[in-house]
């Protein structure tokens, strides 16, 4: 099937004005123009995509199916031309990344304002996923680059090693278990809880580890980065598992204790995900050696 953009505008008009005449208005088509557009879009997918009634028309399912997916590829059309428009403006490379719920909000907003300002002709697209997207991601072609942690199906991906890094419990320091030196996860479960948004990496894996133990966090409050979650906990709102570094980073300004997990998932291994790291350009090859250079030292 081949589409013209133009014809895909048309129909995202007439799905949301609900008339075929409003429509053609829109798009500066005369009725008849238009009509025979909607009748070619028919023809070439085989099916009736709208219900043509009195009082206007009607997205049938294979309708509401085509309107969603010619939503998509004008957006994607749109990035295309805006993306193409920066490369005409001296650009000279645009690097996508997906990456988890810590990296997004714990080191890459350091690592990546050095890394933009040695390479100020280079766009960085980062989106935050869930670690079970982000090797899809890459394998699909959507991101150059993917950081995961923990164990994951890499799916046959180049998988670089580059820093471990442990949970730990995180509790203001008048919580009765700020001396205790280390404590299983089951054993907070009946405290108030600190967490991260719904969605985030961690707490999706922390749910996964409260439902084999069948049980669940008592949160209080669930917030968007780290450091957010350790202002909470060292005013005594609850308690929380986070990465140690952060943990590490707040420590002294926020109050906090800092107590060691004894679960084994309390490890957590970090990968960079590529497809080939010798195909990559030479800013993004640049980028994986910032991010396997620039981590300091996993705390003794």
């Amino acid at each position: 099937m081949h589409f013209d953009l133009n014809d895909l505008r048309l129909f995202v008009a007439v799905a949301e004005l609900g008339s075929l005449t409003r429509a053609a208005e829109r798009q500066h088509l005369s009725l008849a123009a238009a009509s025979a557009r909607i009748k070619g879009l028919e023809q070439q997918s085989g099916l009736a995509l709208l219900a043509r009634e009195a009082r206007g028309v009607r997205l049938l399912p294979p309708g509401e199916a085509f309107v969603h997916h010619a939503r998509l590829m004008l957006q994607q059309s749109g990035r295309l031309h805006a993306e193409l428009a920066e490369y005409g403006g001296g650009l000279r490379g645009h690097l996508r990344v997906f990456a988890n719920t810590t990296a997004v909000s714990d080191f890459l907003p350091e690592l990546l304002p050095h890394f933009m300002a040695r390479h100020p002709r280079i766009n960085i697209d980062l989106q935050e996923k869930p670690n079970a997207q982000i090797p899809l991601g890459v394998q699909g072609g959507r991101a150059d680059i993917g950081i995961v942690a923990g164990r994951i199906d890499t799916l046959g991906l180049e998988s670089i090693h580059f820093r471990t890094d442990r949970l730990v419990l995180v509790t203001s320091r008048r919580h009765r278990f700020a001396r205790r030196r280390q404590i299983a996860f089951a054993d907070t479960l009946d405290e108030d809880a600190v967490g991260m948004q719904e969605g985030s990496t961690l707490q999706a894996f922390l749910e996964q580890i409260t439902a084999s133990l069948g049980r669940s966090q008592k949160l209080r409050i669930q917030l968007g980065s780290f450091d957010a979650m350790c202002r909470m906990i060292g005013a005594g709102v609850g308690i929380g598992v986070v990465p140690e570094s952060v943990a590490r980073r707040n420590e002294s300004g926020m109050q906090l204790a800092l107590i060691e997990l004894t679960d084994p998932w309390r490890v957590r291994e970090r990968y960079l995900l590529v497809r080939d790291r010798a195909a990559l350009p030479s800013y993004a090859r640049a980028l994986v050696a910032a991010i396997c250079e620039g981590m300091p030292p996993t705390p003794a």
